[in-house]
């Protein structure tokens, strides 16, 4: 489980996977620097000298310390399979939707006067396409964290706490504190 939405965005495309990622840095490396076509733009990427990255494409470095492994693969998972992650996000905006799981603090502010103070709740919730669709297009226009939040305040709000909107009208979902998040497929 994670506590940023979009890294478990990342997450639920990469369940959608048919092939595992290289598994060798020197596997890994040589699948970036072909990808980004050439070791200048892979050392960008993930933060390293061209020379470490021609060294381990040659294979002379083979075991790259924590952070810099960590770099290398959700770079990798990034750009692994993109048809796939394509074809994922499109039948989850389309047909199927999203699961929302989360333990974090939600807040309501309903009709003039009213309010429920805040307090921490577990909720798992099917959000229809429509939800899905626009948080992938926010993720994929570059939006953070926060705003992220807030499109998934918004659909809960809807689903969850309005039941589909047949009910508690008017009433404002505030999401804050995030302990966990977690979307699937």
């Amino acid at each position: 489980m994670t506590d940023s939405l979009g890294d478990s965005l990342d997450q639920a495309l990469e369940g959608a996977f048919t092939r595992r990622i290289p598994q060798s840095a020197q596997a890994q490396m040589k699948y970036l620097v072909k990808q980004l076509k050439g070791t200048k733009a892979a050392a960008e990427a993930i933060g390293t000298s061209q020379r470490t990255v021609e060294r381990y494409v040659a294979g002379k470095f083979k075991r790259p310390r924590r952070d810099l492994r960590d770099r290398i693969e959700r770079e990798v998972k990034k750009r692994w399979q993109p048809q796939i992650r394509a074809k994922a996000k499109k039948k989850a905006a389309s047909t199927r939707g999203l699961v929302v799981s989360t333990r974090a603090r939600f807040g309501f502010t309903a009709a003039p006067g009213t309010t429920d103070d805040s307090r921490i709740r577990d909720i798992t919730q099917a959000l229809p396409p429509r939800w899905a669709d626009r948080l992938f297009e926010a993720r994929d226009a570059g939006a953070n964290e926060e705003q992220l939040q807030r499109i998934a305040a918004e659909g809960l709000a809807e689903m969850y706490f309005r039941n589909n909107n047949t009910r508690a009208h008017g009433l404002s979902v505030e999401f804050t504190d995030v302990e966990h998040i977690q979307i699937e497929l």
